[in-house]
């Protein structure tokens, strides 16, 4: 896990929380359910559907996969103004550029404003509708417009996919590009070799050459130099040690 300080983390996190994601009028609950999966990958939790055509519904339990709870605790509104209610900013997310309002923001500029703003209070990024986008009324209640750019031969994204780019932004904003992770992997490495594995390695390598006429000790020139040097950048480990004189066995072993 990266190393950020307890205070550092608390406030990422707080400036995440009081982010929500405002649906306006998605007319498919398969991609509220994508949109509450996408914000949970990326530590987002407060969803607001605004007249939604279906919900809830089963098919946007079966999309969010696991983030159920985002859709649990998800606030359904009849208007963008209640779904807007208390915030200190909003950002209407628009592939479209329209001649009204500020100057459209890239999503990762827009992405650190909304986080800067979330340190004062409530910020919203509102999507529109599937096929229709966000009308122009709903533009005008909200105080920036950001975009994805995208392709610009196509740039038709899903409203789930809008979503997770967003919310991707935002994780990486509240973090100064530094978010903490967590692997589960098993590590591949092992630990370093010590000096005293080192010198037995080499000592066994010189013997091993020796024995096949490879080296010859009264005429070493500058052999066990290189070879040192070599094996000096491997940054050799305790288990790479191990099959390497693993190696000097077995050769060892079919000279007798």
């Amino acid at each position: 896990m990266n190393q950020v300080s307890a205070s550092s983390l608390a406030a990422s996190v707080g400036a995440l929380d009081r982010v929500r994601v405002v649906l306006c009028r998605p007319s498919h609950p398969g991609n509220i359910g994508a949109a509450a999966r996408a914000m949970k990958t990326m530590g987002l939790s407060r969803l607001v559907l605004v007249d939604p055509a279906r919900f809830p519904d089963d098919e946007a339990i079966a999309r969010a996969a696991g983030a159920e709870d985002v859709l649990v605790h998800c606030q359904v509104c009849a208007t963008l103004d209640e779904a807007l209610t208390g915030t200190v900013m909003a950002i209407a997310m628009s592939a479209r550029h329209r001649n009204l309002g500020p100057a459209p923001l890239q999503a990762r500029e827009g992405a650190a404003v909304a986080v800067d703003r979330a340190k004062e209070g409530e910020v919203a990024l509102v999507f529109g509708n599937e096929t229709r986008g966000l009308a122009n009324e709903d533009v005008m209640r909200c105080q920036h417009t950001v975009f994805i750019p995208a392709n610009p031969d196509y740039t038709s994204l899903n409203l789930g996919a809008a979503v997770q780019v967003l919310c991707y932004e935002l994780r990486m904003a509240a973090f100064a590009e530094r978010p903490p992770v967590v692997t589960r992997t098993v590590p591949f490495e092992s630990p370093p070799a010590s000096f005293d594995d080192v010198e037995r390695f080499y000592a066994h390598l010189e013997s091993v050459m020796v024995d096949t006429g490879f080296h010859n000790p009264s005429q070493p020139k500058r052999l066990m130099p290189k070879i040192r040097r070599l094996f000096g950048r491997a940054a050799l480990e305790r288990d790479e040690i191990n099959i390497l004189r693993g190696i000097l066995d077995a050769v060892q072993k079919r000279l007798r």
